[in-house]
């Protein structure tokens, strides 16, 4: 029986579907069987990350209404071949998922794979509900800012009130993805730092990806910057799927370049 992970934020625009991409990529690198799931109906960007837009004929929603069975749906990715993705579907009916069938769906994908990895639409409207639901850990992806990280905060309060395993007086394992940090941003007091996020979200961190402006090319061309064997984001993104399956894995050494990070302290006062 696989594990159901779902890669969320509180806001869009920070980086959650590149989180979702390179990591799916990255554990299938590391022998498992990966299916990744975009539940963003209605804005999907997955298939395009990972270079699959022009290969989508059916998505998650044919499959919930019985328009063609999961194996058609599925696509197999073109470098990993044990990465599979179901992609979200373009209608604008928001509420079109049903708990009921998103469950049923899930569970025969947990039977099948060894990590069902989901995209969670940003915000807190159904579809996000829907891809909490399940969970058995959750990675919430924030900048280090302070809109973001608010934002964030809300969504593991959601995340523990209404998850199944929440319901059942289980908890989510939770961890955080520190995105887009730049470490003179920091060292300037103009950036929070890694401890400020921490200080305020209070869960362990799985990992952090500085900023790093070969991911907008490399989204561009359908290649997940994971397979840049020189990038330090590439590296992170590495390094956390390591730390998903158990590993214990050193965190990179991100230092600007007078120094180490400073702590931009009393902001939230």
């Amino acid at each position: 029986m696989g594990t159901i992970i779902t890669v969320t934020s509180g806001k869009g625009g920070v980086g959650k579907s590149t989180t979702t991409a390179n990591l799916a990529v990255g554990l299938a690198n590391l022998g498992k069987r990966v299916v990744a799931i975009d539940f963003d109906i209605g804005l999907r960007n997955l298939d395009m990350i990972l270079g699959l837009e022009n290969r989508i004929v059916y998505d998650v929603v044919d499959v919930m209404e019985g328009r063609c069975n999961l194996p058609q749906a599925l696509i197999n990715d073109k470098k990993a071949k044990s990465l599979y993705f179901l992609p979200a579907s373009q209608t604008k009916d928001k509420d079109v998922l049903q708990k009921e069938k998103v469950k049923k769906l899930l569970e025969t994908l947990k039977a099948d794979f060894d990590i069902v990895l989901i995209d969670s639409p940003a915000g807190i409207e159904s579809g996000f509900e829907h891809s909490i639901f399940l969970a058995d850990r959750a990675l919430i992806v924030s900048t280090p800012d302070v809109s973001s990280v608010r934002d964030a905060d809300r969504v593991i309060g959601i995340i523990d009130a209404k998850s199944e395993k929440a319901k059942n007086g289980e908890e989510v394992e939770k961890h955080v993805i520190i995105n887009r940090l730049k470490p003179q941003m920091v060292e300037s007091g103009n950036m929070l730092s890694t401890e400020d996020v921490l200080g305020i979200l209070a869960l362990p961190l799985i990992g952090v990806v500085p900023d790093d402006e070969d991911i907008i090319s490399s989204t561009n061309m359908g290649e997940p910057i994971i397979y840049k064997e020189k990038s330090l984001a590439a590296e992170s993104y590495r390094r956390i799927a390591r730390r998903i399956l158990g590993e214990e894995v050193a965190f990179l050494d991100l230092k600007a370049k007078k120094g180490l990070f400073s702590s931009l302290k009393g902001i939230f006062k």
